[in-house]
């Protein structure tokens, strides 16, 4: 079995007043079924008096979105009403199944008094027939989130899914486990991989995966299968791990909507301009 298929560089897109990389999708890799898209934010650094993060309220429809506050903070709010600012360690995941709007933004503390930022966010597909559940958000802090010691200086931050009897906060409609882990310098350990479709991004730091080296803001792609494999920090690092079963099926994509066919997503613009997907209140 070839564990590793490929590695590829997350590629700079950079935001008016933010730092961005893509690791998905890319020229060297398309969307890994279901992961549909990943944007690597920071670090960067806000002075005082800033204008914060600029997402603004916009929609979604037809899949989740994961969130990581890798450091500094993130306000959530959307037209189902709920509403959560989420510091550095915590996550947030929204399922706009049928239709949302959201915001991401920065909050009146964090404009006043800047700070260090750096955030992930992860779209992740719905199959067809999951895609018109009623939209869902859950937010969890640092300290609301298992934290598995696998070995001395082995921690892995169990978000979605099952591992070892642990089971993580996150609920979702589609079967997925989801983690990140965090790794001290020279700590090595074997590490079991569920079988799915991966997702296995180095946030920060170096890593050696089975005699291929992995450096920061890089995606390895791995055999569908279950297996396991050695893992050793050269430098203390922090990696995004996930796996879910791939969906298969067509996607039709524009902007922030994710469906099937090219009608659906016509209805998906048209549901949204027509406040089908709720009414946006300051």
């Amino acid at each position: 079995m070839t564990k590793i298929v490929s590695v590829s560089n997350a590629v700079a897109t950079h935001m008016p007043g933010l730092r961005t990389w893509r690791a998905l999708p890319q020229m060297r890799m398309d969307e890994v079924d279901p992961y549909l898209f990943l944007n690597h934010h920071g670090p960067d650094f806000f002075p005082e008096n800033n204008q914060g993060l600029p997402f603004g309220p916009h929609p979604h429809r037809g899949f989740e979105t994961l969130t990581f506050i890798v450091d500094g903070e993130l306000v959530h709010k959307d037209s189902e009403g709920f509403s959560s600012r989420i510091l550095k360690g915590g996550v947030q995941w929204m399922t706009a199944g049928a239709g949302i709007i959201h915001s991401e933004t920065s909050s009146d503390e964090f404009l006043q008094k800047g700070g260090n930022l750096e955030i992930l966010q992860l779209w992740i597909n719905l199959p067809a027939a999951k895609k018109n559940i009623p939209a869902h958000y859950q937010g969890f802090d640092f300290d609301q989130i298992p934290h598995l010691h696998l070995a001395p200086g082995i921690v892995l931050d169990l978000i979605c899914g099952e591992w070892n009897g642990e089971t993580g906060p996150v609920t979702s409609p589609y079967d997925q486990f989801m983690a990140t882990l965090r790794i001290q310098k020279d700590c090595e350990y074997e590490l079991e991989v569920p079988a799915g479709q991966k997702l296995f991004y180095l946030v920060s730091g170096d890593l050696d995966l089975e005699g291929t080296t992995l450096q920061r803001r890089q995606l390895a792609k791995m055999d569908s299968g279950s297996f396991r494999i050695k893992i050793k920090a050269l430098s203390e690092a922090y990696i995004i791990f996930g796996a879910a079963p791939p969906i298969q099926e067509p996607i039709a994509a524009q902007g922030p909507f994710v469906m099937n066919t090219k009608q659906e997503l016509l209805e998906a613009f048209l549901d949204y301009e027509q406040g089908k997907m709720g009414t946006w209140k300051e």
